[in-house]
């Protein structure tokens, strides 16, 4: 079995938590509903670097960065 960092696995949970709202579960992603103090700069690059790690999939990570991006649409 592969071995994860632990910092790794804080940064899948970031974005896990990011993509799947806070109690939401379901197939739809509400990043709206929470409150967030970090960037979108800071939001992409962990996606990215979660991307790049293999802890998440293109799918996931496609996913997740236009959630972020409509978010700053709005």
């Amino acid at each position: 079995m592969k071995k994860i960092g632990i910092a790794k696995v804080l940064l899948l949970v970031i974005v896990m938590s990011l993509t799947a709202g806070c109690c939401g579960g379901g197939t739809s992603t509400k990043i709206d509903t929470q409150t967030s103090t970090r960037t979108v700069g800071e939001q992409m690059i962990d996606l990215q670097k979660a991307y790049d790690s293999g802890a998440i999939t293109e799918r996931e990570y496609k996913k997740a960065k236009q959630d972020i991006l409509d978010k700053i649409e709005k």
